[in-house]
């Protein structure tokens, strides 16, 4: 039987363990239990950036950092990174903005019936991207998780051999 995928199963590992912390870490910040951040994008820490920082950690604890493996993880964990903290994050205040513009229509609207307004259903999702701290904290996560799967694989390895 062959073995999974240690990186894959390190990573994936990681994105969920760091989504689950999000539940703890909104309790703390709002002092409200709440399960939504499980399922929800943005939050402290960076599941996305847990995730590729343990991946790319783990390739370049057990092939080195001159793989070309290691060098393809840590390039497009970083361009994620990047991409959670910046486009990401602005797009999420661009629509809070959107959100906040709607609402202050909608009141200037009343005062106003010859305007034709209808509101919609539902607002514009704010929370998509991560502050920098968010995206550290998941990266650090992600750089410790990555350390101690690298460090499980070789001393199962060293365990056989003996």
């Amino acid at each position: 039987m062959k073995k999974m995928n240690r990186g894959m199963i390190t990573a994936l590992s990681a994105i969920a363990i760091a989504q689950g912390l999000k539940v703890f870490t909104h309790k703390k910040l709002t002092g409200k239990w709440d399960w939504r951040p499980l399922i929800q994008t943005g939050g402290m820490p960076s599941s996305h950036s847990a995730g590729v920082a343990a991946l790319a950690t783990y390739m370049a604890a057990n092939k080195g950092t001159r793989h070309t493996e290691t060098a393809l993880a840590v390039v497009f964990g970083s361009i994620v990174m990047y991409d959670a903290q910046g486009i990401r994050r602005h797009t999420g205040e661009i629509a809070q903005l959107v959100n906040e513009l709607e609402d202050r229509f909608e009141i200037i609207s009343s005062d106003f019936p010859s305007l034709m307004y209808s509101k919609r259903d539902t607002e514009l999702k704010e929370l998509l991207g991560h502050q920098p701290i968010e995206v550290l904290g998941g990266a650090i996560f992600g750089v410790a998780l990555g350390l101690i799967s690298a460090q499980i694989e070789n001393d199962e390895k060293d365990k056989n051999r003996k």
